[in-house]
């Protein structure tokens, strides 16, 4: 990590450069590191760029600033950095301060998340109006006569937010069965985009749910909140298996994303996609798979079931 800027009018704030990830982070001066990366992936997804970030996360931190100072302590060139400003002005995360010379403030971080949230949110019900729309004009046309004919078809998805839609979907169209060996990481954000909640429903509606994970604290702590999912833990040698979603021994998600270890020791993913498919030798293979661990998880007689 190497130091490239000590920001005196803001003592409680230091500027840091990492050479090997190409970030620049800001940490306080007792050594407590914000968590910056996380940061900037909520910010991206809700779509700002990076150097928007950094200027709004230094001005919200700093208080108000002058655009000259900000350009300086981030290394921007002033130009960019009133452009950027002005940005982020029309975006509702900054103000301009009525003095001479013109100053700038930052809104609080709840409620700069809130806006975006908020003009996300208004983009997708304009969008839904106009798929509405399209999709009249395009029952206009001629449609083609096609018979159905099933194939043998493979996808690769790539992000969490495309792997996590593709999830949910194989649950909500699977008519029986339901089979998931997941990693840490995966069950986690699994929970948290609702998949869980779908898994749920199916199991009470008699699906054959399972789910399969290895025994941790905090795979523990997701899986004890679970209602009707007949969960069991495999082996610590699973820990190394990539997480996979077997829909009525038909449809596979399989995700081929990689994980490597960042500051602290802290498992990040350098790059997450995942394979859905419906070719039937992948499946056959991955059920066999999927019964053997389970068959090993019950002789270790670490089952739970869910009453507790």
């Amino acid at each position: 990590m190497k130091l490239v800027i000590n920001d005196p009018k803001h003592v409680h704030v230091v500027k840091s450069y990492s050479e090997n990830t190409g970030l620049q982070k800001f940490i306080k001066k007792d050594g407590m590191l914000i968590r910056h990366v996380e940061i900037e992936s909520l910010f991206q997804k809700l779509g700002l760029s990076k150097n928007e970030i950094q200027v709004y996360v230094y001005l919200a931190r700093s208080m108000e600033q002058k655009a000259s100072e900000i350009s300086e302590a981030l290394s921007f060139h002033r130009t960019e950095t009133y452009r950027i400003l002005r940005d982020l002005e029309k975006q509702g995360l900054v103000s301009s301060v009525f003095e001479k010379p013109l100053k700038f403030i930052a809104i609080p971080f709840e409620c700069a998340v809130d806006t975006l949230i908020e003009a996300k949110k208004l983009r997708i019900r304009q969008l839904e109006r106009k798929k509405r729309e399209l999709v009249e004009v395009w029952r206009s046309f001629p449609q083609p006569i096609v018979e159905y004919e099933r194939k043998e078809v493979f996808q690769i998805l790539e992000g969490e937010e495309q792997i996590d839609l593709k999830a949910i979907e194989i649950v909500k169209k699977a008519k029986k069965e339901i089979k998931i060996f997941t990693s840490e990481e995966d069950l986690a954000r699994f929970y948290h985009s609702g998949l869980f909640d779908l898994l749920d429903s199916s199991a009470k509606r008699n699906y054959n749910v399972k789910l399969l994970t290895y025994e941790s604290p905090k795979n523990r702590f997701f899986i004890e909140k679970t209602e009707t999912i007949d969960v069991r833990f495999a082996l610590s040698e699973a820990k190394d298996m990539p997480t996979f979603i077997l829909s009525d021994q038909e449809y596979l998600l399989l995700t081929i994303g990689k994980y490597a270890k960042g500051c602290y020791n802290k498992t990040r993913r350098v790059k997450i996609s995942a394979l859905w498919t419906n070719y039937g030798a992948f499946a056959k293979i991955t059920e066999k798979l999927f019964s053997g661990l389970w068959n090993v998880g019950e002789s270790l007689q670490t089952a739970i079931s869910p009453s507790g």
